[in-house]
């Protein structure tokens, strides 16, 4: 029996084209125009991305996009691992699986758009999205599936679809961040980082309208019944890891970086955690982003440079970032196993 003809579609969200103003100013209006980023009414999200946030920040980002090109060769590192890992889990296929993978991005290039065209043309049995954020959130793996979806529905034949929702407490996925802190010698510093990318919590409480985010207690206690809060998914990733290293809980603090705005936003702020640490009397910090599977500007930017910055402000020493997971072995072994998993 012939096996089902499947593609495997990896989404991450997307990088400029290149760190010049232009191409920074479309993708930022790409970005924070979509409904699930900024979840506030039509008119209002229009007015304040269009008429503020990008005309203001494209300038400025450019210049931090730049820095990430030229510390990462040139390229986007999140495009350079994407492409990587493609490769990779593809040649862990053999021809008679019948499993092509190919690689798109949420906003920009490689577009679902043109991705999925190939996809179309091919004429699949089946397809496997698996978009490449651990935790789930609305605003990075919602809408990667919902642009997938609404790309998908228009064909005549839509073909059957299985979705990789999350993978947060994957064995493959803790294993392959433990295996990277450990090329450094935790005992060597003085506290551990678990920096997740931040969100407002309106966007949490709308998971569970029930139960207001500020006041839920998944910080302390997982809740296996809440596998799609954010919150709940990060605290249980940075213990699982933490459980890996032999970390008690007084070695490491959770905290979210990356907020923009003034509502409320996941808390402990990143930033003055770090600065708090320095303080503190902490002089070596071992920071994760364990939100992120491949290293990019709130990686190698945010923490690397700017919180090395404030750390050094208030008495501290060194930041050293773990590197993100990229195109690791054990990475590359665990999206396979994801996918066989899945099929």
């Amino acid at each position: 029996m012939t096996k089902k003809k499947t593609c495997v579609l990896l989404i991450n969200l997307g990088t400029p084209d290149s760190p010049k103003t232009r191409d920074v100013r479309t993708y930022l209006s790409e970005f924070l125009n979509d409904p699930r980023v900024i979840d506030i009414n039509a008119i209002g999200r229009t007015a304040l991305v269009n008429g503020v946030i990008v005309p203001l920040r494209a300038p400025k980002s450019a210049k931090i996009y730049k820095e990430l090109w030229d510390l990462w060769g040139g390229e986007s590192p999140l495009l350079t691992y994407g492409k990587k890992l493609q490769e990779l889990v593809q040649a862990k296929f053999d021809s008679s699986e019948n499993v092509t993978v190919e690689f798109a991005m949420r906003y920009k290039n490689p577009s679902l758009k043109e991705v999925l065209k190939r996809v179309q043309t091919a004429a699949y049995d089946r397809i496997v999205i698996l978009p490449l954020f651990p935790h789930y959130a609305s605003s990075s793996t919602g809408s990667a599936i919902e642009k997938a979806m609404n790309i998908i529905r228009k064909w005549w034949v839509i073909p059957e679809i299985k979705i990789i929702q999350n993978f947060y407490d994957h064995p493959g996925y803790i294993d392959a961040f433990i295996d990277r802190a450990n090329q450094h010698k935790v005992a060597d510093f003085d506290h551990v980082l678990f920096s997740y990318h931040g969100l407002p919590e309106r966007q949490i409480d709308k998971v569970h309208p029930t139960i207001a985010c500020n006041t839920c207690d998944c910080h302390k206690t997982y809740k296996p019944d809440q596998r799609s809060c954010y919150r709940n998914a990060c605290y249980e990733t940075t213990r699982l890891i933490a459980a890996g290293l032999g970390l008690s809980e007084s070695d490491y603090t959770v905290a979210f970086q990356s907020r923009l705005g003034k509502t409320p936003w996941l808390q402990p702020y990143s930033d003055k955690v770090v600065e708090d640490l320095a303080k503190a009397g902490k002089k070596k910090v071992l920071a994760f982003s364990a939100a992120f599977v491949a290293d990019c500007l709130e990686t190698s930017i945010e923490i690397g440079d700017e919180y090395q910055e404030i750390f050094e402000e208030h008495g501290g020493e060194k930041i050293q970032l773990v590197e993100s997971l990229n195109d690791s072995e054990k990475w590359v072994n665990t999206v396979h196993d994801l996918i066989i998993d899945m099929l």
